[in-house]
C-alpha cells in the first residue's frame, strides 16, 4: 500500500481540471462560483470534466453562500441529475442556526448519494463544536473525509487543532482529514509529520488568480513537495 500523499484541487472546467491532472492532482473537487466559496456545478460542466480526466471527482452539493442548506429538495435533486449522469463522489456540508449540523438536510442528502463517499466541506471549521459536530456525524453513510484548516481563519490559525484531531481515534474522528484553507508549501512539514495525508488547493494552483486557470507547473510543485 502506497503512502503517497492525496493532492485534491478545485476546478471550474474541463481546462482546469487536465492541467490539474497533469500537474500530478489524485483527485479534483468540482464547483463553479468561487465568489460564493463554491457552489454545484452543471450537470454539462461535470460531464465535460469527466470526460476530460480520469482521477476522481468530487463534486460540490451547495446552492449558496453560507452554510446553510437552503432548499434540501433542490439539492436533493441535483444530487440524483449528477449521480445519473455518473457522478459518484460527493462534497457538502450544511449548520442550523445553532451552529450544529443540520441533521435533517445531511440526512435526506446522505440518503439520495446512496452509499456515495462525500467529504464534509468547511462548514466543519465554522461550527459551534467539532467535537459535538463529528460525534453527531459518526456513522452517516458515505462520509469518510473532513476538509478542514482547523479555524475558520484559515490553516495558520488553525495548525493546533489539525494537529491534535489527527492523533484521536474515537468514534467521529475516523474520517480522513483533508488540510484546505489558507494552506502553504511552509505547513506540509508538521502536518504530514503528524500523519495528516490529505491537501486541498484552490488559489494555491492558480498564481494569476481566481481569473486565471490552474497551472500545471504550480500544481506540480505542490507534488513534488509531498512526495519528498
Amino acid at each position: 500500500m502506497s503512502n503517497r500523499a492525496l493532492l485534491e484541487v478545485i476546478a471550474l472546467d474541463a481546462q482546469d481540471a487536465v492541467a490539474a491532472q497533469a500537474g500530478g492532482a489524485d483527485r479534483l473537487e468540482l464547483v463553479t462560483d468561487m465568489a460564493a466559496d463554491g457552489l454545484t456545478p452543471p450537470l454539462e460542466a461535470f460531464a465535460a470534466i469527466r470526460a476530460a480526466v480520469d482521477i476522481p471527482l468530487r463534486v460540490m452539493l451547495r446552492s449558496a453562500d453560507g452554510f446553510a442548506a437552503g432548499d434540501v429538495d433542490a439539492l436533493v435533486r441535483d444530487a440524483e441529475a449528477l449521480r445519473a449522469e455518473g457522478a459518484d463522489e460527493f462534497v457538502l456540508g450544511f449548520l442550523d442556526e445553532t451552529g450544529g449540523p443540520d441533521m435533517d438536510a445531511l440526512r435526506a442528502l446522505a440518503a439520495a448519494l446512496d452509499g456515495c463517499r462525500w467529504t464534509f466541506h468547511r462548514a466543519i471549521d465554522r461550527a459551534a463544536s467539532r467535537d459535538a459536530l463529528r460525534k453527531e456525524l459518526a456513522g452517516l453513510p458515505g462520509l469518510d473525509t473532513y476538509l478542514t484548516a482547523g479555524s475558520a481563519l484559515g490553516v495558520d490559525d488553525g495548525l493546533p487543532v489539525l494537529l491534535a484531531e489527527a492523533g484521536r481515534g474515537e468514534p467521529g474522528y475516523e474520517p480522513q482529514i483533508l488540510v484546505g484553507g489558507g494552506l502553504s508549501l511552509a505547513h506540509l512539514p508538521m502536518l504530514r509529520e503528524a500523519g495528516i495525508d490529505a491537501f486541498h488547493i484552490g488559489g494555491a494552483s492558480r498564481p494569476g488568480g481566481w481569473s486565471a486557470p490552474v497551472s500545471s507547473a504550480a500544481v506540480a510543485e505542490w507534488r513534488a513537495a509531498l512526495d519528498a
